[in-house]
């Protein structure tokens, strides 16, 4: 499997990416209290399939649980930094952060974004949760700039972690960003810190990539609750979460999921 895509791939996922993006943005418009993580669920499901797309999380399996994941999003709420079951009959209430991850196959290829939102509006907000998910955002951005051909996975990572710093977040090390496009998850894999432990690499012409940091209001590290797939903060604290997937080419970088409107 090759990391570089080729124009036509690109422009498939290009394709798939806006679709994806409609998707998330119609469970986010139904962001309110009282409403169900399985109400957002089911809204995604039916515009990605309505889109000629399927859910590329539904049926996914990991080394982390023996069961394939049962729903299309990822749907996380405040201490769950990814992960969180989508098909839970939980209400949202006013005040929560409500993340979502979602993934899409479209034309033989997918695309992977996310995104946190406030429960009642990002006014209400107190100040700290406010500049958590700027940060979060901002930090996916200032990775997404950093990327160039002929760069390295390092660079990026320096980027996002050189935005984080001065807000004392804490910057989730158990997961990373990736390659993505053939498969959900491809290498290389995209550190939102600088890890010297992990090899770096240089990115060739048409490298497709999953942008994605998870920060906390406390510490970084993180554990994986009992249904397998959750995974939420070891001390308890908020968790904000934003992706975006991009194509990096000679000419160079493409968001290839439209970010979607979130009110901040």
């Amino acid at each position: 499997m090759s990391y570089q895509k080729t124009a036509d791939e690109i422009d498939r996922m290009r394709r798939g990416g806006e679709l994806l993006s409609r998707s998330l943005q119609a469970a986010i418009d139904l962001v309110k209290e009282g409403v169900t993580l399985r109400e957002l669920d089911e809204i995604a499901t039916r515009v990605i399939r309505e889109g000629g797309g399927e859910p590329s999380f539904l049926g996914y399996k990991s080394r982390a649980s023996d069961e394939s994941f049962p729903c299309t999003m990822c749907v996380s709420i405040n201490d769950e930094v990814v992960h969180g079951l989508g098909n839970r009959d939980v209400k949202l209430k006013n005040g929560d952060l409500v993340g979502f991850d979602i993934g899409c196959w479209y034309d033989g290829l997918c695309t992977d974004m996310a995104v946190t939102v406030p429960v009642g509006g990002f006014d209400q907000l107190p100040k700290e949760q406010k500049q958590l998910l700027r940060t979060t955002r901002e930090s996916m951005m200032a990775g997404v700039e950093a990327a160039r051909v002929g760069g390295t996975v390092r660079e990026i990572s320096t980027a996002i972690q050189g935005n984080v710093k001065p807000h004392g977040f804490g910057i989730v090390r158990a997961l990373v960003g990736h390659g993505v496009g053939h498969k959900v998850h491809e290498d290389p894999r995209v550190p939102n810190y600088v890890a010297t432990d992990l090899a770096d690499m240089e990115l060739p012409d048409g490298i497709c990539l999953a942008i994605e940091p998870m920060l906390t209001l406390g510490d970084w590290q993180v554990k994986t609750v009992d249904d397998g797939w959750t995974v939420v903060t070891l001390d308890g604290s908020l968790a904000a979460h934003f992706e975006l997937t991009i194509a990096v080419t000679k000419d160079g970088v493409e968001i290839l999921t439209p970010p979607p409107r979130v009110g901040f």
